[in-house]
């Protein structure tokens, strides 16, 4: 839907400019030159308030006129600078919510065009522990949001709900050691903001130290993972509830859209089924999530 909605933003913008433009280019002028011969010949029969109606711009031309920018101004900084993006699931809890609303910085890895989605040029490398926004691999409609674990040739083992990575070596290079993503035990989290009490954790994933969720009640899923070149393994900040890189495999390069960096506004949806009001009208706005992300 979100493609749907860039290219939507880049054919109006096209064509409320291409309208503006024709007519300031091709039918203005020759609107003057006539008025200008008729004025000559009849100079006096025609009133300055007649001569200004007939020269007047169609209502279409200005309309085309005033959205053009407004049009192609959100195009390009929703294309090329940041995106808006809403959690719809609590697949990153903690460390995001349902119902905050993200900025995604569009221009962090590179620009791309807004309609095919082919690299312009690149601007940044993705590292491991970003929040990153996502097409899914098997249905690129979908935007997915999860933090990157992975990065081109590292292996990743996933056991006993800890995640150990032997990074990228080539033979030419000097091989870096291979790491555990060190768990400290912080407590238990709050069940009314994350659905359940469960077991939290800080992490430290490189050089980014974040939360995550851990459910003791649910078993620990192994595996090892080689990430392919050009591709990234990504999973959820609330490990025992998260379609990740675990389920199904790894992101492209390609389908990175950008990099989760600022919650703009969060809002409470705790309202019933049985309720008067429809439960996507918020509940209450949690100002104290505003801001940078982890």
């Amino acid at each position: 839907m979100a493609n749907y909605f860039s290219i939507f933003l880049v054919v109006i913008s096209a064509v409320t400019g291409l309208v503006w433009l024709g007519y300031a280019l091709f039918f203005a002028p020759k609107k003057h030159a006539s008025g200008a011969d008729a004025a000559d010949n009849v100079s006096k029969s025609i009133t300055v308030t007649a001569e200004e109606a007939r020269l007047q711009m169609p209502a279409a031309v200005d309309f085309c006129k005033q959205m053009f920018p407004i049009f192609f101004g959100v195009m390009v900084f929703r294309s090329f600078i940041y995106e808006p993006f809403q959690i719809p699931s609590g697949s990153m809890f903690p460390t995001l919510l349902v119902g905050d609303f993200l900025l995604v910085e569009k221009f962090s890895y590179s620009i791309k065009d807004p309609v095919a989605r082919k690299e312009i040029f690149k601007t940044g490398d993705i590292e491991r522990g970003d929040v990153v926004v996502f097409k899914y691999p098997f249905d690129t409609n979908v935007d997915y949001i999860k933090r990157v674990v992975g990065l081109p040739g590292d292996t990743i083992t996933y056991r006993n709900k800890t995640i150990y990575i032997k990074p990228a070596c080539s033979q030419s290079d000097e091989c870096p050691e291979a790491f555990i993503a060190i768990q400290e035990f912080v407590g238990r989290s709050d069940a009314e903001i994350h659905g359940d009490a469960v077991n939290m954790y800080t992490e430290q994933l490189g050089d980014v130290e974040h939360k995550i969720l851990r459910n003791p009640n649910r078993g620990s899923t192994s595996g090892q993972f080689v990430v392919p070149q050009g591709e990234y393994f990504v999973m959820g900040d609330n490990r025992d509830n998260s379609q990740d890189g675990r389920a199904w495999g790894y992101v492209p390069e390609e389908n990175m859209v950008g990099k989760a960096v600022f919650i703009w506004m969060s809002f409470k949806f705790e309202r019933k089924e049985e309720d008067f009001l429809p439960t996507f009208i918020p509940t209450g706005v949690r100002f104290d999530r505003i801001g940078g992300i982890e």
